[in-house]
Formats: structure tokens, sequence, C-alpha cells
């Protein structure tokens, strides 16, 4: 089928999800079939009055049942005006086909919505998301730069009309942050952001160097879901130690002067999570143990992953400098080192403009992308 000129999401999409062997049984990387099966059950479900005795599972369900019969609806109204516009632009002749340009890029936009849909198909994806940064070994120089990727996905988060929330923040010792953990609310918050997790290396000629030499900086981004009561998680009060303390900070008027700051260790694994942001000592005390569920939940997981790859007879452990991406900001580019993708607006990507390298990341996941070659010259 003649393919020129046609939305690169149309024919890529097209390839792996209209061909004979993928469409018709699977339905491709779109899997309706096994969507529309899955509705099926979550109606049934719905129809339950029992199940409106637990307020929480159901609105859960109705949750996912509303994301499914939009999917599938959408997909399949495309479907049919897709077929007959790529059978008409191969039936036209190439002066002709400009008229279905508009028609075609409107569906490819639908059509990409839904692909990434498909990208965020995997457990937790929909919850919010908590993200945690530390710098690494550098001293004021690693501070700044943690606090450099504190401000790029805040802003980031406010680009997609999510809410960000506080948890911990920790000065450095002359700037940036020493440790930084936001929770940011949003539909997908976790699904989007877990392509960020790894080490992320700054290279640039140093502010805090008085002969502006060159310098390279790490730190470390961990995202994890935020667990809600549909997850067991058991957290015994007697397994918990609770501290309270004056918050720190640079000082002020803004100084906390009250005992509001929160220390929560989870006893049996040395867990400790700390919570300062507000005056409010209880609902410091809310947030930490917010948090303390989802490193319970995520060291859990760590521990079934683990086994998983021991029996698959693999175990390669992500080491401290295996950076995800590279932001060269002397040379004005940012390079994702998993996927290969560059761009070369980098104050832009530090102001929040992440969708790209986010997309590409989550690709690279679900192995539809391949690993890029290192070739770098710096």
């Amino acid at each position: 089928m003649p393919r020129a000129g046609l939305a690169p999401i149309l024919v890529r999409v097209w390839t792996w999800s209209f061909s004979t062997s993928a469409w018709p049984v699977s339905g491709g990387i779109f899997d309706i079939p096994g969507k529309e099966a899955r509705l099926k059950e979550l109606e049934k479900r719905l129809e339950d009055p029992t199940l409106w005795q637990n307020q929480e599972e159901a609105r859960r369900v109705s949750q996912e049942a509303a994301r499914l019969r939009r999917t599938v609806e959408t997909f399949r109204s495309l479907e049919g005006d897709l077929e007959g516009l790529m059978e008409l632009w191969e039936e036209l002749p190439a002066e002709e086909r400009e008229a279905l340009k508009p028609e075609l890029l409107e569906a490819a936009k639908k059509l990409e919505a839904l692909y990434h849909e498909t990208l965020l198909n995997f457990p937790h994806a929909e919850k919010n998301a908590i993200l945690t940064i530390q710098p690494g070994a550098g001293g004021t120089e690693a501070c700044d730069w943690a606090e450099m990727l504190l401000r790029m996905y805040t802003r980031f988060a406010e680009r997609q009309g999510f809410e960000v929330e506080v948890v911990d923040l920790r000065p450095g010792a002359e700037a940036g942050v020493d440790y930084a953990q936001i929770l940011v609310k949003g539909e997908n918050a976790y699904g989007l952001l877990s392509a960020e997790a790894g080490v992320h290396r700054l290279v640039r000629p140093s502010p805090f160097d008085a002969s502006g030499r060159r310098h390279t900086s790490f730190a470390g981004v961990e995202v994890m879901p935020e667990v809600d009561d549909t997850v067991e998680v058991v957290i015994r009060p007697e397994d918990l130690r609770i501290d309270v303390f004056r918050s720190q900070g640079h000082g002020g008027q803004g100084v906390n002067t009250t005992d509001s700051a929160v220390r929560i260790v989870h006893l049996p694994t040395g867990i400790t999570v700390t919570c300062q942001t507000t005056r409010s000592q209880i609902k410091n005390k809310e947030l930490a143990l917010k948090v303390l569920r989802s490193r319970l939940f995520e060291l859990e997981w760590k521990k079934k992953q683990e086994e998983l790859q021991k029996l698959r007879g693999e175990v390669r452990p992500v080491e401290w400098g295996s950076q995800i991406r590279s932001y060269v900001l002397d040379k004005q580019y940012v390079k994702d080192h998993r996927t290969g993708l560059m761009r070369f607006d980098p104050q832009n990507v530090l102001d929040g403009d992440l969708m790209d390298f986010i997309w590409a990341g989550l690709e690279w996941k679900a192995g539809r992308r391949q690993a890029a070659e290192e070739v770098e010259a710096e």
C-alpha cells in the first residue's frame, strides 16, 4: 500500500495493528477484543447492588469501565473511517490526495492518543505519583542540579494540569536541595512519570566555579505509585516509631516555629519517611503515612520482581552512573540514552516540556523502541 505523505503515526500504527497477522485475532497493540471482554465483565459487576456497599471499590470499577469504554468506542469509530481513507488514498492520483490530508491528520491525532493509552497499560499507571530526587556526589553543584530537576518536574506537572504537593524538602548546605519528594496528583501521573526514573546527568560550565570550568553532576530520580486502600499494605502501629520536631528551613518570616514536622520509622524494614512541609502536624503525619505505604508496597513488588528475574536466569542491577539522560547545556542538547531521542532546546526541556521524552521512554519500556547505540562526543 503506498504510504508516502501519510502522518508517521498512521504508517507505524497501521503496520503494527492493521496487519493481517495482528489485527483480526488480537486487535494488535490495541487489543480491542480483550478490552471489550474486560468491559463486559466490569459492566456486570456494576449491575451488582452489593458492589456499591464498598464505595471505594465501586469508584475503581467505574473508572476502569469508563476508560475502557472510551477507548473501545473511539477505536471502533476510527476503524471504519481509517480503512476508508486509506483505501481512497491508495486509489486517488497523487495530485488529488492533498484534499484528504486534513482528515488523515485529524484521524492521526485521535489514533496517536489511543496508541499512547496502550503505553500506559501496566499496573498502577493510573495512580498518583510520588517522585523523589536525590543529588549524587558533587556537593553544591549536584544539589543545584537536583533543584533544577525539581523545578522541571513541577513545571511538567503544571503543564499537564496535575496538582503538586511537596512532601519533604531539605535544602542543600549552600544552594539547591539535598532531598526532595513531591506527590503528583492526576490521572496517569505515575504511568507518565515512571519513564523518568533513573539517573540524570548534567554537563555545564559551573556557576559555582570562579574559573567557569565544565562540571558533570548526577541526580537520581525515583518514582513510585501512591497506593490507596484498594492495595493491601499491612502497617501495624507497634511497628512504627513516630517522632515530631521543628521544621527546618532557610529562615525568615515564613520559618515554622512549632513542632509540626513528623518522622515515621518503620522498625521492621528501617524505612524512614519525613514530612515537614505544612504547619499542621496531623497533615504532615497523613502525608508521611501515604509515602510509607507506597514505599512498603514498592519494597514487596521489588522482591517479587527479583524472584522472577532469578527464575529467568538474568539479573541486571541498575548501578549509580548508568544515566538514562544527559543534559549538555554548553552544547545545547539533551539526549536520552535509552531511546536515542535528542532535543536541541535544553531550556524548554528544563521548563517541563518532556512529553516526547516520556512517550519515547514508555515505548522503550514496552519493547516497541530499540535501545539506542551510544555514539556521543562531548
